[in-house]
């Protein structure tokens, strides 16, 4: 078994027009709403192995917070290519892992993670599956569980979502 963390940058500011969208800072609003899904990453034990990271400012300053609470503990990919990456680079990513490590964070970009959530989870019409279906806002956490015992093996509609949350669910 598998798991598959699927986090999506905090909010960001567009408060200076004239930075380019790959190095726009997190917000306040973000930088609460990251540490609040860091600090439930860290109660649920939802410990990944590995991290894949966007190289996108917003994604890097959601890591930092995501290691506060969890530490050091995994090795980290920061990769140009997860810069608002389709779901199917995303998917390529996963299935180049190494077979060692059973959950991988991935910390990444609309509609990217939203798709290869959609593509990669077979429970549809459930209450929690609507919800992420109906928007997969900034710092959101969704929890995939894929019944594989490799990654290459990783196929579309076969796996469940065993959680979604919002910042708004962790206030």
């Amino acid at each position: 078994m598998k798991t598959i963390l699927l986090l999506r940058h905090a909010k960001s500011s567009w408060d200076d027009s004239s930075v380019d969208d790959h190095d726009r800072p997190l917000n306040q609003r973000g930088e609460r709403a990251a540490s609040l899904v860091a600090q439930f990453l860290g109660h649920e034990r939802l410990l990944p192995e590995i991290i894949l990271c966007s190289s996108a400012r917003r994604t890097r300053e959601t890591l930092v917070r995501v290691q506060s609470v969890l530490g050091d503990m995994a090795p980290v990919l920061i990769e140009r290519e997860l810069y608002l990456a389709p779901e199917a680079v995303l998917l390529e990513h996963l299935r180049k892992l190494g077979d060692d490590a059973s959950c991988v964070l991935v910390i990444g970009h609309n509609p990217g993670l939203e798709d290869l959530a959609a593509a990669l989870i077979d429970n549809k019409g459930t209450a929690m599956e609507e919800k992420l279906a109906a928007k997969f806002p900034t710092a959101g956490l969704a929890v995939l569980r894929m019944p594989i015992g490799r990654w290459r093996d990783l196929k579309r509609h076969s796996g469940s979502l065993e959680l979604f949350v919002i910042p708004k669910d962790l206030v």
